[in-house]
């Protein structure tokens, strides 16, 4: 077994990998025709983006997100050296401040913002040890 991807519901997806890509420079790696389905370059586990009908269509439901809303329990992570750069420049895109960036006990520095549509983005430095 092995982590593939992660895939949030979006109302938009093209708008959801746009951001990604001005805010965080992760290129898109791929879109399925009619653009209801779209992956993002990020490793060896994608980052990707499904129109909210998929979801609606399998029979579950769901909160979907909302930049108005409280985010969900759920967060997407980040990693970089800089983390004062990559929050100004994730704002600048769209996303807006949920907490500054801080230096935890352990050395990592940590960082909250959220996408246009709310998800909760942490940026953080590796943790060394």
């Amino acid at each position: 077994m092995r982590f593939g991807y992660v895939i949030v519901y979006v109302p938009d997806v093209a708008t959801a990998l746009d951001y990604y890509n001005r805010a965080f420079g992760l290129p898109t790696r791929f879109v399925a025709p009619g653009g209801e389905y779209g992956e993002l370059e990020t490793g060896a586990t994608a980052l990707a983006f499904a129109a909210e009908r998929f979801i609606s269509e399998s029979g579950l439901a769901f909160a979907p997100h909302r930049a108005g809303a409280l985010p969900a329990a759920t967060e997407l992570g980040l990693v970089t050296e800089d983390v004062a750069a990559a929050m100004e420049k994730a704002i600048a895109a769209g996303g807006t401040l949920a907490k500054p960036a801080e230096r935890k006990p352990w050395g990592q520095t940590v960082g909250y913002v959220r996408d246009p549509n709310g998800v909760l983005v942490e940026i953080c430095t590796p943790i060394s040890g």
